[in-house]
């Protein structure tokens, strides 16, 4: 049976636009932690825009296979139509279907080299129904990767005005919504407790500072973030309009501040299916 879930983001153009940025943030330093083999055969759950699913697919090559699953029709449209414009729309193979219950056929069972989803646990009540499903999908030997958000690990400095109320308001709007905003913590555990062996925990940084090249698309995103969300923080009584207000223009003031850093972390775990 499917379980219920809430993205709180939604797929506005400005929301695309901002998970695009994200992805070219942090493809690079992701695909390094994932360590993938050319010819192994992949599931991308929560494929989204499929930036990462193609950057996959690239590294595999040929004699390898990417499935990129994704709930939302929108994000499948919008991803076919970037695979074609980039020229890969051969690349990986893009089905619409929930992460409970896996659109695969009977012989996919037990066949991919790697389960992967990043940024897909932290919005769902029950992650260890996902990891379940990635455990069914790949082979004796084969590996689980899972890269989260633990929401206490976010740092901006010096703190912007009013970021502290309005960030607390944000992470209450997962645990309204029964999700978990600090489930990158819980990620071995999560593998742990699905009998998988061999499992690793790392870190990708997400970060930067005043100076660096890549802080203004990095202060960008948790901008849109922040703003992308307002509906679901208001929804929390505690934080009114006029706070809100005062956080978001705390952050403006915070990018523009040339001693500004962000200290902020992916937490990143793999495990292996028991031979």
């Amino acid at each position: 049976m499917s379980e219920p879930s809430s993205y709180i983001h939604g797929s506005s153009p400005d929301g695309q636009r901002r998970l695009s940025l994200l992805n070219d943030l942090l493809n690079e330093s992701c695909l390094r932690e994932l360590n993938l083999v050319e010819g192994e055969k992949v599931l991308d759950l929560g494929s989204g825009l499929g930036q990462f699913t193609r950057r996959m697919a690239q590294k595999v090559g040929g004699n390898g296979q990417v499935v990129g699953i994704e709930r939302d029709r929108d994000q499948i449209a919008q991803a076919k139509r970037l695979a074609n414009i980039a020229g890969q729309s051969v690349l990986v193979e893009f089905r619409q279907g929930d992460v409970f219950e896996l659109p695969l056929g009977e012989s996919e069972w037990g066949s991919f080299d790697v389960a992967h989803a990043r940024f897909l646990l932290e919005h769902v009540p029950r992650p260890e129904l996902v990891i379940a499903e990635m455990v069914r999908s790949v082979r004796p030997g084969g590996r689980v990767f899972v890269a989260d958000d633990d929401h206490d690990n976010f740092r901006p400095w010096p703190e912007p005005a009013g970021f502290d109320a309005l960030w607390r308001a944000y992470v209450r709007s997962y645990e309204r919504a029964g999700n978990d905003p600090y489930v990158g913590r819980r990620l071995v555990s999560l593998l742990h407790g699905a009998g998988l062996t061999a499992i690793r925990n790392s870190c990708v940084f997400f970060g930067g500072s005043a100076g660096d090249e890549r802080f203004e698309a990095v202060a960008d995103n948790i901008i849109g973030t922040l703003g992308g969300a307002k509906d679901a923080i208001l929804s929390d009584e505690s934080l009114d309009e006029e706070s809100f207000r005062i956080g978001m223009e705390g952050l403006e003031s915070w990018k523009a501040d040339p001693s500004a850093a962000l200290w902020y972390t992916v937490c990143c775990a793999e495990g292996t299916s028991p031979s």
